[in-house]
C-alpha cells in the first residue's frame, strides 16, 4: 500500500502568522515572516511571476554579539515546529552562531499552501528559502525526525556553503524489506491515517506523550499552538503519507538518491540519539553510521524521540562546534573532512603543572618516581606486541594454557597451549568464512572458560571488535549495553541468545553450547562454536593464506563499565592499548609464562593468555562475586599450582567467611599462593589481613584502576600499614608507565585546578598511561568530559597525593558534599565511622541543596538492624564524636545498597535520595 495524499481539505490555504505571545522559552524577537519565490516542482526556477510562499522562522541574528562564526540551519520534523530549537537559538547566540530555525511549509506558523509537499519538494523549498535569506559563509545543518532527510537534502545540494551536519533521531533510508516501526505502521493504516493525523490531534498528542521526562503543561501547549484545527494539521498527515515504505511510492526515488549522496559527505558530523525512541530505532542509527562513518556520536541514555526536549542538545551542539569547527570556517571553502589529528586519543604525553614542571617530577628536575610509575626515568614505550602473539609462539607447546573447573564433581579440564592456539585459528577463519570482517562487532555473552577465551582471541586475531558486557549488569543494563554497541554477531549461551532474540540485539547468533534442533531454530541460531571451528578448518584447507592482520590503532574491544556510577558505558580499546594493559598487569605482579593465575574476575582471566600465564576461574557464578567459596578458591589454586589470585572485595569477603569449610588439602593448596590481589572497590586492611591468614605465604596487594585504565596504582598490605591513617584510602604508587596528577576542587566541588602533583591538595584524580582507553564508544560528550589537557584522563574519583607520591582516594567527584563549612569528601568520614564497635560499613551522603548540604551518615550495624531507622542516641553520639565535621543525622540499615557487578561499591547517590526522603517525613523503607 502506497499512501497517497491525506484525506482532508488540501485546497484550503491559510496565511503564515506569528506565534502567540507568552510561549515559554520563545523570544518573540526571533520570529520572522519571509516571502519566498515558489520553485517549480523540479526546483530550478520560480513557478511564475508573483508566486510566493510565506515562511515563518526563528532567527537569533540580532542576539549574536561580535563576529558571526556561521549559521545553524535547523529543520524540525513531524509534528513539531521551530519551537523545538528554542534552546539552541539562545545557546547559539551566546557562542557566536546565528541560528535559523524554520517552520516547514504547511507546518508550524508557515503558510498552508493547499499543496502536497513531498520530500523532493521540501528540499527544493528549503533551498529557495536560504537563497532568499542570502546565507553565506559556514552553514551547519541541524535536523530532527523527518527534518533530517530534508536538512541532508539541502546539505548535499549546497557543498559550497556546508561546514557541518548535526542529526538527532532521524533516518535517511528505509530498506524495502524492513518492517516499518509500529507507531508509524498504525498511523499509516487504511482508514486511520486521516483520522489520526488530521481530523483529530491523536498523532500530535502521541508524539508529545513520549517525551522523557514528560513535557511541562505550558510546553505541550506551545507545541499544540500551530495545530489547533484540522485545516492547520493537513501537512501533519501529508508528512506521514510521504514516508516511502515501498518501491512504488513517489518519494522513493528521492530517498534513494539522497541516501546514496549522503555517503559522499565529508564534513564534520554529529549524531545525537535518544535510545528510547519507538520510531527511529537503533537500526536507523546503524545505517547513518554506515553512511557517515566519520561521525561523532552521543547516545543520551533514558532519552527518546523528542531528543531536544529530553536532553540538553543545545549545549552538546555548541560544545561540538567549539571542538570540531574553528572560527575561520566562514573564510574557508567547503571541502572534505578535516585531516587534523583525531583528538579522541588519550595518549601518554607528559602533562604540565601550573609552574611548567612535568607532573610527577620534583621541582629540581630530578626524578624519584613518586608520582610516575616509570621508576627508571623516561623510557620509550615497548614495541607493540599483539595480544594473540603468545598463542602463535606457543602453538607447539603442550603445556597448560587454561583450566576449566567443571561443576558437579566432573573434575577440572585442561586446555593446552597448542589446542588453544589451534582453536583460535579455526574460529577466526570460521568467522571470516561466515562473513565477519575486520571492524565488525561481536558480542560475547559466554561465561569465563575455554569457549570465551578462544572466541575472544579469535575475534582479536581476525580484527573483529569484541563487545564484553557483564551479565552482572542485570537484564535491563545488559540490554542497554549490547544494543548501544550494536553488534553484528552475538555469541552466547542459550539463555543469552534467548534474550538476544527477544530484545533484538542482533540478527546473527552463534551458540556456545548445545541445543536440540528445534530450540536452535526457535532462537535463530546460525551455527554453534563447534560448527564454526569446522568451517574454519575447511577454509584453511582451501585457502591456507594468513588472515588479515589488524593494526595497533584499530579497535580491538568495547568493554562495558560496571554501571555503578550511572548507566554502563562502553569503553573502546585499540589493539595497542589492550596490549599495553596486558603488559602493565604482567609487569606489576611478575606474571609470565611460568605463572599460574586464579581469576575470580573475568578481565584478568582473559588477559592471562596474552601474558603467557596459565589461568583458571573458580567454580562460581561470575555475576555474583559472593558465591565464591573458600573450597572453590582452593580447588582452583590446586588445579594449576597457582601463585597469583585475584578476587573482588565481595568475593574475598565470602571466602574469608567460608574459611571454616576448608579441609587440610584446601588449606595446604592456599599456602602456595605468593600474591593475592583484590580490587573493584576500596579494600579494608582488615579484609586483606583476614585473607592473608588463609594464604599465609602470599603478599596481599590491592591495585587501583577502572575499566578505562587498569591498573593505575598498586599497594601491598605492608604499604598500607606504612602509610598509616589518612584522609581516604591509600592505593599506592603508580604502576610502570602510569602518571598521576590532581585537579584541585573549587568551592563548588568542581575540579577546575590545572593538573598538578602538589602533595596534600584534594581534587579529581587524573591519569595518563599507554593503557588508557581510546575513547568512550558512541558517547562523544562523555569522552569529551573525560579528556583533560594534554592526554590526561579524568577518572571521576577524588583524592590527593602525599609527600611520597602515594595516591589516596577520597570518593567519587559526584559524591563530594558542599556544606556551609566547605567541600567534604566522603571516604575519610566513612573510614572513621567504620572503626567504631558495632558498625560494619558506612556511607557519608549529602542532603539538601548544594552549598548548604548537611552530612548524613548511613551505617550497617553489627548485628544487622531489623529495619531501616534513625540510629539510637548512643550510636549517633559515637558517630558524631568520631567525625570531625557536623553530622546532621545517623541512619541505620541492615545492608547498604551496592552496585550489581562488584557487590562492593556503595551506591551513595541512591542512598542520598533515600536519606532525604526519610528525613523529610517520607516513609523509611529500605534504600
Amino acid at each position: 500500500m502506497t499512501p497517497g495524499p491525506t484525506p482532508g481539505p488540501h485546497a484550503v490555504t491559510l496565511p503564515a502568522q506569528l506565534p502567540p505571545p507568552g510561549l515559554p522559552g520563545l523570544d518573540p524577537g526571533w520570529s520572522r515572516l519571509v516571502e519566498v519565490p515558489r520553485p517549480d516542482r523540479d526546483g530550478t526556477s520560480p513557478a511564475g511571476p508573483g508566486a510566493v510562499d510565506t515562511w515563518h522562522l526563528l532567527d537569533n541574528a540580532a542576539d549574536v554579539a561580535g563576529p558571526v562564526r556561521g549559521t545553524l540551519l535547523c529543520v524540525h520534523g513531524n509534528p513539531t515546529w521551530s519551537y523545538l530549537w528554542r534552546d539552541l537559538l539562545r545557546a547559539g547566540a551566546a557562542a557566536g552562531w546565528r541560528v535559523v530555525a524554520v517552520d516547514q511549509l504547511g507546518m508550524g506558523f508557515s503558510a498552508r499552501t493547499g499543496r502536497v509537499h513531498r520530500l523532493a519538494d521540501r528540499i527544493a523549498d528549503l533551498g529557495a528559502l536560504t537563497d532568499t535569506l542570502g546565507l553565506t559563509g559556514a552553514v551547519v545543518t541541524v535536523g530532527h525526525d523527518w527534518g533530517g532527510p530534508v536538512s541532508l537534502g539541502w546539505a548535499v545540494a549546497h557543498p559550497e556553503l556546508l561546514a557541518g551536519v548535526v542529526l538527532t533521531n532521524t533516518a535517511v533510508y528505509q530498506p524495502l524489506d524492513a518492517r516499518t516501526p509500529a507507531p508509524l505502521r498504525l498511523a499509516m493504516a487504511p482508514g486511520v491515517l486521516g483520522a489520526s493525523t488530521v481530523t483529530t490531534p491523536a498523532f500530535l498528542e502521541t508524539t508529545l506523550a513520549i517525551a522523557h521526562p514528560p513535557l511541562a503543561r505550558d510546553v505541550r501547549e506551545a507545541f499544540r499552538a500551530p495545530y489547533r484545527s484540522a485545516e492547520r494539521r493537513v501537512a501533519v498527515g501529508d508528512f506521514v503519507a510521504d514516508i516511502p515504505v515501498d518501491a512504488a511510492h513517489p518519494s522513493r526515488p528521492a530517498l534513494e538518491d539522497l541516501a546514496a549522496s549522503v555517503r559522499r559527505l565529508r564534513v564534520p558530523t554529529l549524531l545525537l540519539w535518544g535510545p528510547r525512541d519507538p520510531v527511529f530505532v537503533e537500526r536507523f542509527l546503524a545505517d547513518l553510521l554506515d553512511r557517515l562513518p566519520h561521525a561523532d556520536v552521543h547516545r543520551f541514555e533514558g532519552a527518546g524521540h523528542l531528543l531536544p526536549e529530553d536532553a540538553d542538545v543545545a549545549s552538546a551542539v555548541v560544545a561540538w562546534l567549539n571542538d570540531r569547527l574553528d572560527e575561520r570556517l566562514d573564510d574557508r571553502p567547503a571541502g572534505p573532512l578535516d585531516e587534523r589529528p583525531d583528538d579522541r586519543s588519550t595518549g601518554d604525553p607528559a602533562g604540565r603543572a601550573a609552574d611548567g614542571a612535568a607532573v610527577g617530577e620534583p621541582r629540581d628536575g630530578t626524578r624519584d618516581g613518586t608520582r610516575d610509575g616509570d621508576r627508571d626515568g623516561h623510557q620509550a614505550a615497548p614495541a607493540y606486541r599483539p595480544l594473540w602473539r603468545v598463542l602463535e609462539e606457543r602453538a607447539g607447546d603442550g603445556g597448560v594454557a587454561l583450566v576449566e573447573m567443571a561443576p558437579a564433581g566432573r573434575g577440572p579440564r585442561s586446555i593446552s597451549w597448542s589446542l588453544l592456539a589451534r582453536r583460535v585459528d579455526e574460529l577466526a577463519r570460521g568467522l571470516h568464512a561466515s562473513g565477519v570482517r575486520p571492524g565488525d562487532r561481536v558480542s560475547l555473552l559466554v561465561p569465563p572458560g575455554a569457549d570465551l577465551t578462544a572466541t575472544m582471541y579469535a575475534c582479536l586475531r581476525l580484527g573483529a571488535v569484541v563487545v564484553v558486557a557483564d551479565a552482572g549488569l542485570g537484564l535491563p543494563g545488559l540490554s542497554r549495553a549490547v544494543r548501544g554497541a550494536r553488534p553484528d554477531v552475538v555469541v552466547g549461551i542459550p539463555r543469552a541468545l534467548a534474550a538476544a532474540r527477544a530484545l533484538g540485539w542482533s540478527s546473527r547468533r552463534v551458540l556456545a553450547g548445545h541445543l536440540p534442533p528445534a530450540a536452535r531454530a526457535a532462537l535463530g541460531v546460525e551455527c554453534d562454536l563447534v560448527e564454526l571451528a569446522a568451517r574454519g578448518r575447511a577454509a584453511r584447507a582451501t585457502d591456507p593464506d594468513p588472515l588479515p592482520t589488524p593494526g595497533p590503532d584499530d579497535d580491538a574491544a568495547i568493554l562495558f563499565t560496571s554501571g555503578s556510577t550511572g548507566p554502563a558505558k562502553g569503553v573502546a580499546y585499540t589493539h595497542a592499548r589492550m596490549s599495553a594493559m596486558a603488559r602493565a598487569v604482567g609487569a606489576a605482579y611478575d606474571l609470565g609464562p611460568r605463572s599460574g593465575l586464579v581469576a575470580a574476575f573475568a578481565p584478568f582471566a582473559l588477559l592471562g593468555p596474552a601474558i603467557g600465564a596459565t589461568c583458571v576461574s573458580p567454580d562460581m557464578d561470575v555475576t555474583s562475586p559472593r558465591t565464591l567459596t573458600a573450597t572453590a578458591l582452593a580447588d582452583a589454586v590446586a588445579a594449576i599450582d597457582a601463585g597469583v589470585v585475584f578476587a573482588s572485595p565481595a568475593a574475598l569477603t565470602s571466602v574469608v567467611a567460608d574459611a571454616g569449610s576448608l579441609d587440610d588439602t584446601g588449606r595446604a593448596a592456599l599456602t602456595g599462593v605468593r600474591v593475592f590481589l583484590s580490587a573493584g572497590a576500596p579494600v579494608p586492611p582488615e579484609l586483606l589481613e583476614a585473607a592473608g591468614r588463609l594464604m599465609p605465604n602470599a603478599e596481599p596487594h590491592t591495585p587501583y584502576g577502572m575499566t578505562e585504565v587498569l591498573p593505575v596504582t598498586d599497594i601491598s598490605l605492608a604499604g598500607i600499614r606504612a602509610a598509616g591513617e589518612g584522609e581516604g584510602v591509600c592505593v599506592g604508587l603508580p604502576v610502570a608507565g602510569a602518571r598521576l596528577a590532581i585537579s584541585a576542587l573549587d568551592d563548588d566541588g568542581a575540579a577546575t585546578g590545572p593538573p598538578a602533583g602538589t602533595p596534600g591538595v584534594t581534587g579529581e584524580v587524573l591519569v595518563s598511561a599507554p593503557h588508557v582507553m581510546e575513547r568512550y564508544d558512541r558517547l562523544w560528550l562523555t569522552h569529551r568530559a573525560a579528556r583533560r589537557d594534554a592526554g590526561w584522563h579524568r577518572t571521576g574519583d577524588v583524592g590527593h597525593l602525599d609527600a611520597e607520591g602515594r595516591l589516596w582516594v577520597e570518593g567519587r567527584l559526584a559524591h563530594v558534599l558542599t556544606t556551609p563549612a566547605g567541600v567534604l569528601t566522603p571516604v575519610g568520614v566513612e573510614r572513621r565511622v567504620e572503626r567504631l564497635e558495632g558498625v560494619g560499613r558506612a556511607a557519608a551522603v549529602g542532603v539538601g541543596p548544594r552549598g548548604v548540604q548537611q552530612l548524613v551518615v548511613v551505617v550497617e550495624t553489627v548485628p544487622a538492624a531489623r529495619r531501616p531507622a534513625l540510629a539510637d542516641l548512643e550510636l549517633t553520639e559515637r558517630v558524631r564524636a568520631a567525625v570531625d565535621v557536623p553530622v546532621a543525622a545517623v541512619l541505620v540499615v541492615d545492608v547498604l545498597p551496592t552496585d550489581v557487578r562488584h557487590n562492593s561499591k556503595v551506591e551513595r547517590t541512591r542512598l542520598a535520595r533515600w536519606a532525604e526522603r526519610a528525613l523529610t517525613g517520607g516513609r523509611i523503607g529500605r534504600p
